[in-house]
Formats: C-alpha cells, structure tokens, sequence
C-alpha cells in the first residue's frame, strides 16, 4: 500500500503544475472571448467561429509532438540523457513541417467559413481575418510545445505552468492594445485577437527557450552542432508514435463540433443549456487530463529502468487517483449544479435544462477519467495505435450514433433533445474508459522483456 501511496503523491506534485498550466491557457480563451464581446456581438462570434477552425487544426500538431514526452522519459530513465537533444531537435523539425500544413489550412479556411448555411458576410469576413492573423502562432504554439514536451519527459512540469501564466499576463495588455487599437495601432476587434494569440505564443515560446538553455538541470541535454539536418529515421519514430494520438484528438474535437451543429437548430434554450454544460464539463476535464500526462511521464520514466511491475504501479496508482478526483468533482457538479449554471445565465428554461445535463456530466466524468488517464498510460508504454482505434470505434462508431438516435428520432424512445447526446457522450465515454482497461490489462500481461524491448524502441 506504501508504494501506492508515495507513487500518487509523486504523480500529483508532477500534475499539478499541468492542471494550472491547462487553466491558464483556458482563461487566455475566456479573456479574448470576453474582450471581444465588449466590442460588438459579431466580434465575439467571429472569435467563437475562428477558433472551432482553429482547435481541431492546432491540436493536431499538439498531439503530434505528445509523442516526444514518452520517448524522453523513457531515455531519462534508463540513465541514456545523452540522446535526448537528438530528438529533441528532430522534433522541432517535425513542429516546423506540420506548422506550414496548419497554416495553409487556416489561410485558405475562408472557403469553410464563407459556405456555412446563412452566415452573416461580415461575420465571415472577420473571423477569416482572425485566422489569417492567429496562422502566423501556429509556429511559435508549435515550438513552444516541443520545449514544454522536452521539460515534461524529463519530469519537470513547473515551467510549462509558469509559461502559461506568463502567457495569460502578455496577452491581455497587448488584447487591449490590439483589439481596441492603442499606442498607435489600429483598433481591430475580433481580429485583434487573433494578432494578441499569435503573438503570445511566441512570447512563450522565446521564455521557455531561454529557460531550458539557462537552467543548470539541462546542461548536459544539448548538441555540439548548432544545426542538425533532418533525420528520416528519427522523424518517422516520433510521426509514427505520434500520429495516432493526433488523430484521436482530432476526432474527439470533431466530435464536440459536430454535436453542436446537430444541436443548433434545436433552439436557443437547447443550444444555451448544451453549451453551459460541456463549457463547465470541458472544465472539470483539466483534472484527469492533466494526470493522463504526468502518468504518461512516470509510466516511461518507470520503463526506461528497466522495471515493467513499477510502471504497473505507476499506471493503476494514476487510474486510482483519477476515480477519487473524478468521486469528489462528479459530487461537486451534482450539489451545486444550479448555481453553476446561474453564474452563465439568469434563463430559468436555460437553467433547468443545464442542471439536468450537468447530472449526466457527473455520470460520465467517472468514464471520462478512466479514458483520458488510460490513453496517458499507453502513450507511456508506447502503444498509441491502439489509442487511435479505441477513440475512433467508442465516439464515433458507438457514441455519436447513440447520442443522434436519442435525441433526434423515435426509433427508441421520444427524441430527447440535448440530453440524448448527452447520453451517446455517458455510452462513448464509457466504452473508450472499457476498452483502454482491457488493452492496459493486455499489456501489462505481457513478460516483462517484451514490455521493456518495446518501450526500448
């Protein structure tokens, strides 16, 4: 029991400067949503339009170079360090290929934009400008993340934090400057969001550079070579572990994308309440997600020594972990839930609705949990094939067809509305937390030899 006991305190102080680093990059989304909202309504939903383009496409890169993250800290642990800068740089290379694919995409989404159903020309046009203006982050995002991902791998998760807040910090004077047009700018609105975005996160990119060159930890992680020419073999390694999580995550994204436009002609009051709940939902999901990463770090560090029953430990410690927080945030959610919702909207139609979509949300953030932290542990053994299949087959073979026949037809039962998708989340949640058990039962299973020469590759 000790062992379990000191290996979650080792997972939290390692998931915690996650958590309020995932808070701060929420908040620097409230920021601009509300800055621009101050200018005109058209604004704020420009910025709302952009950036359901704009999180599918970056988050795709995101996931991309999460396969950095297990690769460190598999050679961190195994005492190999000296190999760390290699891929470390090959990874930048990587960052810099997918960040010119993200930016032709974002350039040329006014093709997307302008053939939604009835969009207002002018709403169109600013939310094109947004991205043809956030496009120009896409590198800097991309670069910051192979450096957060490099600090991570070797167990150190507090400059990611520090770089959050300090991004949260820049962006809302320079938001003022740019979206309300100071110090001899122009005034930009919802535009402005996007040039402020794009300029933080090179900001945080140049702090988080200087960080890891200066700090005393990170000395021996550097190359003699001031330039490296890219590796096929290396780059192929990190694509190949690295593709799969992208895709999941894209699919996971698309989901939520694809769910609110189904929902849209349902009315204000659904569409409110639906968006009230998965906002709040989407906030509660910092938790497990957060340790899903720190467990991904304590998994490969376990393996890269040599030991398969320590990285076991470290995987069922974090899944325990997750149920308690997923226990005490499920009954958060269900005793206050009505105040929750107050704090978005005095709607009484609105608030009732969200209340009771929030019950469903307690129900899955059990599943939720289990499937985020699971997805962590096999990133951690290196085994993301199957994290792709168990996302794709659990929303949107299982779960998204469960939510549209619920809540749109009479096949099964009266259409329920928002609350029959809300039901295909509890069946896909619950299926992908099922499926990512078995496989880290299947894994673990294995002789220890075969978990180690894997991991090892």
């Amino acid at each position: 029991m000790q062992k379990y006991l000191t290996e979650a305190r080792q997972l939290l102080a390692l998931a915690i400067p996650v958590m309020l680093a995932q808070i701060a990059q929420t908040a620097m989304g409230f920021v601009d949503t509300i800055m621009a909202g101050d200018v005109s309504a058209t604004d704020m939903a420009a910025v709302a339009v952009g950036t359901s383009i704009w999180l599918p496409a970056i988050l795709f890169g995101h996931g991309l170079l999460l396969s950095l993250t297990p690769v460190v800290a598999q050679y961190n642990g195994s005492g190999r360090r000296d190999r760390v800068a290699h891929q470390v740089r090959q990874a930048y290379w990587l960052a810099a290929l997918v960040a010119v694919f993200i930016m032709l995409v974002l350039y040329n989404a006014g093709f997307m934009i302008r053939s939604m159903h009835d969009i207002d020309p002018e709403l169109a046009s600013k939310a094109v400008g947004y991205l043809h203006a956030l496009l120009w982050g896409a590198p800097g995002y991309l670069f910051f993340q192979v450096a957060r991902n490099q600090c991570e791998g070797l167990s150190k998760t507090k400059p990611g934090m520090v770089m959050g807040f300090l991004g949260l910090l820049v962006n809302i004077p320079v938001n003022f400057v740019f979206i309300y047009g100071h110090f001899g700018m122009p005034a930009l609105g919802g535009v402005g969001c996007g040039v402020a975005t794009a300029s933080v996160y090179w900001v945080m990119f140049i702090a988080m550079s200087i960080w890891v060159r200066r700090a005393r930890s990170m000395r021996d992680i550097r190359l003699t070579t001031r330039f490296s020419a890219p590796d096929t073999a290396t780059l192929w390694r990190l694509l190949k572990l690295g593709l799969p999580v992208a895709l999941a995550l894209f699919f996971e994204v698309t989901l939520f994308a694809v769910v609110a436009i189904l929902v849209s002609p349902l009315g204000i009051v659904n569409v409110a309440g639906h968006q009230i709940a998965l906002n709040f939902s989407s906030l509660m999901f910092v938790l497990p997600l957060s340790l899903g990463v720190a467990t991904t770090i304590r998994v490969g560090f376990r393996l890269g020594q040599g030991s398969a029953e320590a990285a076991r430990i470290s995987a069922w410690t974090a899944q325990g972990v997750g149920v308690t927080l997923a226990l005490m945030t499920a009954i958060f959610t269900v005793t206050f839930r009505e105040h929750i919702a107050l704090l978005y909207t005095n709607n009484p139609e609105v608030v009732t609705l969200a209340s009771h979509l929030m019950l469903l949300a307690a129900i899955y953030q059990f599943s939720d949990s289990i499937q985020v932290i699971g997805s962590g542990i096999l990133r951690g053994y290196k085994d993301t094939r199957s994290i792709f299949f168990i996302t794709f087959v659990a929303y949107w073979v299982l779960g998204l067809p469960t939510g549209y026949l619920l809540a749109l037809t009479d096949w099964v039962v009266e259409p329920m509305g928002p609350a029959g998708f809300w039901t295909g989340f509890i069946v896909g949640l619950t299926s992908a937390a099922a499926m990512m058990v078995f496989r880290m039962r299947y894994l673990q299973r294995q002789p220890a030899s075969t978990i180690l020469t894997r991991a090892a590759h």
